[in-house]
């Protein structure tokens, strides 16, 4: 065979090789070494006996360090030292080592650490096995030490066939065991269970220059929350809602927060910053058993955010570059770096959460018999008002379990001190239009179109006049949209420099107080089961004939009320836009259009043959 390919098979069979990679010990520098203290006390106890030795017979001999002048001494010394008595040899030994570090009692602690045999007793070749086994232990798929004993024994029985002298012996199974144990535990973290979980394990953990003030430094993240609410008028379970949060990092205080049923979106954040940015006026009308104000408010100098894709929008990063907010993106996997509203979460879980019925778990092993879709009794609002009553009596007048600070009077303090940047005045009533979703449209003739929708206005189209040719029907716009209402938008004049509000043209009222999310369902739900040019009555055919849906859910809800287990509901909680900042329950008006006109062509369209897959109306929608 061609000596080029005769070793094509040979790595298949051979064991591998002892490792020869360095420890991670290695690439340390030693700044200082050991002091006494940095030893147990029993051998600090020891070091100190020796040394007591050492100075009686130095101070009591006469002549050298022999036998014939130290035996006695010994003797004498017994009776006023301590017990065990060291031999004249044992002394001496002691006694040349201290003097030799310059008397220094660290010179004096016994080295255990050095005793024993540190090299294994197998010759290489047997080694070979151990490390076979070692390889096999240190893999993904995490094999338990007894797999890899076994893999470890049946290597060498099957080495053994046909050898009839100098067999290899196999060591037992405890010392196998322990010899794994003594693997450094990074490398065997890091080879089992990957490198970012050793290194969160074992290295060094920094941290960020702690704020100055309050509204410094603000942390913002989403958490499910490990509890199911129903619906304020069906009593139906809606879900668990999700809850954006934001905490001030200086005074540990929560500035604003939003909850509601839908994924994590630009929607959550700028409704949560809203909440953070504005006065709590409403908490003393709204709930008036609450005791204390909420004074947190103002705007932040810098949100620390993680990589959710929500918080990589550009309508977020168009937004607080307007007011004036820095952006710190939290690195990858690191949430140490964003402590406080991490541990908030883990609180909010176990004070809020854990005596509520109807708390949902993480784990099935810790459920048991536990239903938690049966023993649900809280409504939406009636946690919203819970929710509210904990931050401001309980949470913010509550002293850490460490007892170093107490979040209130941290904010009193720092607002004090540094009040934060309040937004008033024009700033104020712009705030709404600087937190909508920032999209760059085309500006043509017929205004803008985005949506499916289009925008027009007469003092649109007499800027629109100014245009010069070469730009006609190319010119693209700063278009502000609240998803909440997407009946209008604002639209930047840059040659003006100011915003004017431009309407919906829609003559049958289809998106007044309609959302964008709920506009987004009808497109496809209009997508999937109409086959017909996209415009705002074949639109309104589909909410209508989607609202008519939705009544017969709530029909047979209230008809199966007893069973509170009804299919769709959390996807109807998510199309209604149920939250903190908008409604509680599921039913309120449904707004039909009901001109003759649409009507007449509503009895004419011909209506979906397959319509009873309610799940299927809110799956795929892109977020925003």
């Amino acid at each position: 065979m061609d000596k080029h390919n005769g070793g094509l098979f040979e790595d298949e069979f051979v064991i591998p090789q002892p490792s020869t990679s360095t420890s991670p010990i290695d690439a340390i520098q030693a700044v200082l070494p050991a002091t006494v203290d940095s030893f147990p006390y029993v051998l600090k106890v020891e070091a100190l006996h020796r040394r007591d030795y050492i100075l009686w017979v130095e101070k009591n001999l006469a002549g050298g360090w022999t036998e014939k002048n130290l035996t006695p001494l010994l003797a004498d010394a017994a009776l006023v030292l301590p017990p065990p008595t060291p031999n004249w040899r044992t002394l001496a030994r002691w006694r040349k080592i201290y003097i030799q570090h310059g008397r220094k009692l660290v010179s004096l602690i016994p080295k255990h650490q050095a005793k024993g045999n540190a090299r294994s007793r197998l010759p290489p070749s047997d080694e070979l096995f151990f490390e076979q086994a070692v390889h096999r232990y240190l893999v993904g798929e995490q094999p338990s030490i007894a797999s890899a004993f076994q893999l470890y024994s049946d290597s060498i029985r099957i080495e053994n066939l046909g050898v009839v002298e100098n067999s290899i012996k196999t060591i037992s199974y405890m010392a196998f065991y322990n010899r794994i144990k003594k693997l450094p535990a990074y490398q065997v973290m890091k080879s089992r269970k990957g490198s970012y979980i050793a290194d969160v394990e074992f290295k060094a953990i920094a941290s960020h220059k702690p704020p100055s003030r309050i509204m410094e430094r603000v942390e913002i993240d989403h958490t499910p929350l490990d509890l199911l609410l129903l619906d304020d008028d069906l009593l139906v379970p809606l879900g668990r809602p999700s809850l954006t949060l934001l905490i001030d990092a200086y005074s540990h205080c929560v500035v604003g927060f939003n909850l509601n049923f839908n994924q994590p979106s630009y929607e959550s954040v700028r409704n949560a910053l809203l909440s953070s940015i504005s006065k709590k006026d409403y908490v003393k009308n709204k709930y008036p058993s609450i005791e204390h104000e909420w004074p947190c408010y103002g705007k932040p100098e810098t949100l620390v955010v993680d990589n959710g894709v929500e918080f990589w929008s550009a309508s977020l990063a168009q937004s607080c570059l307007e007011l004036g907010i820095n952006i710190q993106y939290n690195p990858v996997r690191k949430p140490w770096l964003k402590p406080m509203i991490e541990r908030m979460f883990g609180i909010i879980n176990r004070k809020l959460l854990e005596p509520i019925p109807g708390k949902t778990f993480s784990n099935i092993q810790e459920k048991g018999d536990y239903d938690p879709q049966k023993d649900a009794v809280m409504r939406f609002s009636t946690f919203l008002e819970i929710f509210h009553h904990w931050v401001i009596d309980v949470y913010h007048y509550e002293p850490d379990s460490r007892y170093r600070y107490i979040p209130i009077i941290s904010w009193q303090h720092g607002n004090k001190d540094a009040p934060p940047a309040p937004i008033i005045g024009d700033d104020l009533t712009k705030l709404e239009v600087i937190l909508s979703l920032s999209l760059h449209c085309t500006h043509r003739r017929g205004g803008i179109q985005r949506y499916h929708l289009r925008y027009d206005s007469d003092e649109l189209a007499s800027y629109r006049m100014n245009y010069p040719d070469q730009t006609r029907g190319k010119r693209k716009v700063l278009v502000k949209l609240n998803p909440r209402d997407i009946s209008y938008v604002y639209v930047f004049l840059e040659d003006l420099g100011s915003y004017i509000r431009v309407p919906c043209i829609d003559p049958i009222g289809y998106t007044k107080g309609l959302s964008l999310q709920e506009h987004q369902i009808n497109v496809k739900l209009h997508r999937d089961f109409i086959n017909e040019q996209m415009d705002v009555v074949s639109l309104s055919k589909a909410r209508i004939y989607l609202n008519d849906r939705i009544k017969n859910e709530l029909i047979e809800v209230r008809q199966n009320i007893r069973q509170r287990n009804v299919k769709g509901v959390n996807k109807i909680a998510k199309y209604r836009n149920v939250g903190s900042h908008a409604e509680t329950s599921i039913v309120h008006e449904l707004n039909h259009p009901a001109t003759n006109e649409v009507i007449s062509k509503m009895e004419s369209a011909s209506q979906p043959e397959h319509c009873d897959d309610w799940d299927n109306f809110t799956s795929g929608l892109e977020p925003y």
